[in-house]
């Protein structure tokens, strides 16, 4: 028959590893993914410039927006609205009083750039976005 020290030694060899396991997985969870870190790559407030290329709008007016995880949001002057992808890839939707537009384009860094279109005070016009992170 095995002395009682002998058996506790030979369940605390099985439970180390099991330990060991359970750590790991704490230590996953507690540490955001290499998907996740990407796209909080992205984080902060964005000031977007638009220029229009088609159309009988004004140019060169500019409406900050959000970056928190994938989502893009207001940060003052209209509603806006979308999502950035892992890759910079982003799809926005903007409105100020009876105008809107929606635009995509890619986040790089801390600049970014893409095309729009929408009725701006009562005209179809389109154009470029220019966005540099502050």
């Amino acid at each position: 028959m095995p002395h009682f020290s002998q058996l506790l030694s030979s369940l605390t060899d099985v439970a180390r590893p099991r330990r060991l396991a359970l750590l790991a997985v704490l230590a996953i969870a507690a540490f955001p993914s290499t998907a996740d870190a990407r796209i909080r790559g992205y984080d902060g407030v964005w000031n977007v410039t638009f220029a229009t290329t088609r159309g009988n709008c004004s140019s060169g007016y500019s409406v900050p927006f959000t970056v928190a995880g994938s989502r893009v949001s207001s940060a003052g002057g209209g509603r806006v609205s979308g999502t950035v992808k892992r890759s910079g890839t982003v799809a926005v939707q903007v409105s100020v009083g009876a105008s809107h537009a929606r635009g995509g384009g890619r986040l790089a860094g801390v600049n970014g750039a893409g095309s729009w279109k929408g009725i701006i005070s009562g005209d179809q016009c389109s154009g470029t976005w220019q966005a540099t992170r502050s």
